[in-house]
């Protein structure tokens, strides 16, 4: 293949329309007749590696920067059809780190590439995932902006014979730009179509040469994002309003995305070649970000063990001074509203206010907590790489990855304090750590007979992840003097870590790899790897991958790859303590999360299920993966077709919700246990979760991109369409995933999901259209559900259209308008909003529930 031909298939590798080529996402075309040597792409470990033998989507910066909103989930769904990530806006940590999900796995089913080197897993565990993601903990891909990519690559298959744990749905592999000049500076301003959800970012990168032979490529940005509110007011808010209570808020409960304050992102690559065959590198970054999110509404007649300890017909009353003779007076509740005879004697001037407390005189209106947190994440990679005149080459590196996340919850109480308790409160920490050390070594062996040297690829790693769960502040977790009356323990929504919960967990694992691989013919690829890893909890796993790709023709091509593969149970998952809020067969219920090695879990468990199961250790999931494709062109049309099959034995989850039967005397006393050993809000919990090796799905499906690069009105034009079809099955419903997962796995995101994107360039113009197709899906256990019963959770398909115009004003500076969902598109509305807790759209809508947005943006290259 000559430089002609490497050229022009570079040139329209943003329409795929390549014979063969095995990149199968578009990225927009480089400039007619530059040439360039080498293409590196992840999913196979040779030097030049034009063509590979599983799909690979590459994704230029030019569509990240067409896409209107910042979020890099939100670009990623934009981009990939496999990608769904959901908006999160009541769901406890998900909204800080939003969970996503690549061919409908969870988010710690993908493995995360910075420059091809493994990135740090993020600080938070799901536990509120829609059931898809409950309990993952995947990483953040947040605090890498955009301005700092050059590409960023998917590989569409099993790999963890190649790259090691997570590796099932695929990899994610993000490159940052190399250049040692130019600036490039970028502004961005947008707004929801309702007028809420401003978003304003700042953006630079700079090259700079590192001395004669090297690069320091910086990049920088600084965005906020205001709340939005697709919210009804709940129905019995709006009954205490009736009733004559001014306090309630309208809404009273707040469906939307959260607030973004101060989101600081820094990132660096460094390179410098000593000579050919010598060169070293650095990059890592530094990012920050605070996220304040809304939480669900405290009626001040009902709430559970703060208000009310029968169902709201009398107010729970605290009696300051129980050893004293003075009775505190029953408040009984009619018409929701309290008796204002009764509710005078206790309130502040009453005659009994110094002997008795009602939360009703801190929030007589109720309240809705806020929650959020402060998220710190930082890395660094630094190695060597190059070659020895053998032809050897090698990569020696280290690398260190942190992500922090320290919680906050205000606006709500610790209930047991009385009327002493904070209304604001920092629950705890938690601190995720990675350390890798990576030695990747490969050899060119030529062998006869073949058409390319045989290239014999291994390594070793040594990886070593931490997680670490600081306390909290003594009354977030604190079981105060009036828990004996009743009131519940711990802030109100976000109890805090106390010293049962804080611990370092840490666990270490060694890795050996070989990988092979080279043209057999001129017309056949084959490879295969084989990984080796000891784990110093669960000892070792064993993987291989088996691959091959045949040209039948110039311009019609198979593949195929078989492989297995594990996700190893991060530190975290295996050892949490948790209590969480959350909505319950519409009632708002205290839950909590045990680790599965407790042994009152375990008790529990098997007391709760009269026998039928009981926590035990967690093991690694085990993948086999399977994909068949083809890339062909149907004249000026380029095609690549691929199939996958992905069965996964041994999902880490969260169980299923186990109730607890407060009449039961062994479960009583278990709680019991639980409460004397600090658990905040184990006297007020209804049912208890811990994570299992459980379940087996079979997640199978289609990939087709279609390209069609054209010349229109003396301009350049394409067409691309991207469409994947994804199923997954659960294999067996067992005692821990019920019908309900049943329908989370199976029918929560849409089956189908395509994206057709048109784009022309003509002189300084630049024209963007974008529409996605998102096919219908059901929703299981909605915190909106109907309380008539006469919804059952089905959405049907929505069409979004994103469009953009862009005009280069003079060189280097360029003008661009656009809008995302431009029709103001929404999914299906609930049918009685004010019997949701005031949701109008599913929360777990895979489009979003926002609606339109514009923004303008300004590109300044030098």
């Amino acid at each position: 293949m000559d430089k002609r031909s490497v050229s022009l298939r570079l040139a329209i590798l943003g329409a795929l329309g390549a014979a063969g080529a095995s990149i199968s996402q578009p990225a927009f075309a480089e400039p007619a007749g530059e040439s360039v040597e080498e293409v590196t792409v992840i999913g196979s470990r040779r030097a030049n590696a034009l063509d590979t033998v599983a799909p690979v989507d590459v994704i230029s910066a030019d569509q990240f920067e067409s896409v209107g909103a910042p979020d890099m989930d939100n670009m990623l769904r934009s981009l990939v059809p496999s990608y769904n990530v959901a908006q999160q806006p009541i769901n406890d940590e998900s909204t800080l780190v939003r969970p996503a999900n690549l061919r409908g796995l969870p988010p710690d089913n993908t493995l995360v590439l910075v420059n091809g080197k493994r990135r740090h897993r993020g600080g938070v565990i799901t536990f509120l995932g829609d059931g898809i993601s409950d309990g993952a903990q995947g990483p953040d891909v947040g605090p890498i902006p955009t301005i700092a990519l050059k590409q960023v690559q998917v590989l569409r298959d099993g790999a963890a014979a190649q790259y090691g744990s997570d590796a099932i749905a695929g990899v994610i592999n993000f490159q940052l730009k190399d250049s040692a000049e130019g600036a490039a500076f970028e502004a961005r301003y947008g707004q929801y179509f309702a007028g809420d959800g401003a978003t304003s970012q700042l953006a630079a990168n700079m090259g700079l040469p590192l001395g004669a032979n090297g690069f320091a490529n910086l990049s920088f940005e600084f965005g906020e994002a205001d709340p939005t509110s697709r919210s009804a007011q709940r129905a019995d808010a709006q009954a205490l309003i009736d009733a004559g209570n001014t306090a309630v808020l309208s809404p009273a409960q707040v469906w939307g995305q959260p607030q973004i304050k101060e989101s600081m992102k820094f990132f660096a690559n460094t390179a410098y070649e000593f000579d050919e065959s010598l060169e070293a590198y650095f990059f890592g970054n530094y990012a920050t970000r605070e996220v304040d999110g809304g939480f669900f509404y405290r009626n001040p007649n009902t709430r559970d063990s703060v208000y009310s300890k029968d169902g709201g017909a009398t107010l729970l009353v605290a009696d300051l001074n129980p050893n004293n003779a003075v009775s505190c007076p029953t408040v009984a509740i009619d018409n929701n509203a309290p008796d204002a005879a009764a509710l005078a004697l206790i309130s502040s001037g009453g005659a009994l206010d110094s002997e008795c407390f009602v939360f009703n005189e801190l929030f007589p209106g109720g309240f809705t907590p806020r929650f959020g947190g402060k998220i710190v994440d930082q890395s660094a990679v630094a190695g060597l790489r190059g070659s020895f005149t053998s032809g050897l080459r090698y990569d020696v590196s280290a690398a260190y990855g942190s992500s922090e996340v320290e919680f906050l919850i205000y606006n709500t109480v610790n209930a047991s304090l009385g009327p002493d308790t904070p209304t604001r409160f920092k629950p705890g920490l938690n601190h995720q750590t990675d350390t890798n050390v990576n030695v990747d070594l490969a050899y060119p062996l030529a062998i006869s007979g073949l058409a390319s040297p045989l290239n014999v690829a291994f390594g070793f790693e040594w990886r070593e992840e931490q997680f670490e769960v600081e306390r909290g502040q003594l009354e977030s977790y604190q079981i105060g003097p009036f828990a004996a009356q009743g009131f519940s323990s711990g802030s109100n929504g976000f109890s805090g870590y106390g010293p049962q919960s804080e611990g370092v967990f840490a666990r270490e694992n060694i890795a050996l790899y070989l990988d092979l691989e080279a043209d057999v013919t001129d017309r056949l690829i084959l490879g295969t790897a084989v990984r080796w890893e000891d784990f110093d909890d669960f000892g070792t796993t064993t993987n291989f991958k088996v691959a091959a790709r045949y040209e039948l023709t110039d311009t019609f091509a198979v593949r195929s790859t078989v492989s297995t593969g594990f996700r190893a149970p991060t530190p975290g998952q295996a050892n949490i303590v948790r209590t969480i809020t959350q909505m319950v067969n519409g009632a708002l219920t205290e839950t909590g999360v045990l680790p599965p090695t407790n042994p009152i879990a375990s008790a529990l468990a098997s007391i709760a299920s009269d026998g039928e199961f009981s926590a035990a250790p967690l093991k690694p999931e085990e993948s086999f993966n399977w994909t068949l494709g083809a890339t062909f062109d149907l004249g000026p049309v380029g095609v690549t077709l691929d199939y996958f099959n992905i069965t996964l034995e041994d999902r880490i989850a969260l169980n299923s919700l186990i109730d607890i039967d407060r009449t039961d005397p062994e479960q009583v006393a278990i709680l019991d246990q639980l409460n004397s050993s600090g658990v905040p809000g184990a006297s007020t919990l209804s049912a208890f979760q811990f994570f299992t090796n459980d379940f087996e799905t079979e997640t199978q499906g289609i990939d087709l991109v279609a390209t069609l690069p054209f010349e229109l009105a003396g301009g350049h034009s394409s067409l691309i369409l991207a469409l994947n079809w994804t199923d997954t099955q659960l294999k067996e419903i067992t005692a821990l995933a019920d019908a309900t997962r049943k329908i989370q796995l199976e029918d929560q995101l849409p089956g189908y999901r395509a994206i057709l994107t048109g784009s022309h360039a003509i002189g300084p113009w630049s024209f963007m259209a974008r529409t996605s197709y998102y096919d219908s899906y059901i929703v299981a256990l909605d915190v909106g559900a109907d309380a008539s019963g006469e919804f059952d959770g089905k959405y049907g398909g929505e069409l979004l259209v994103d469009m953009e115009v862009s005009y280069r004003i003079t060189d280097g500076y360029r003008l661009a308008v656009g809008a995302q969902d431009i029709f103001d598109n929404v999914p299906d509305r609930f049918p009685n909003p004010e019997l949701n807790s005031g949701a109008i759209y599913p929360t777990g809508s895979p489009m979003g529930f926002n609606g339109g947005f514009w923004y303008a943006r300004l590109n300044i290259d030098f």
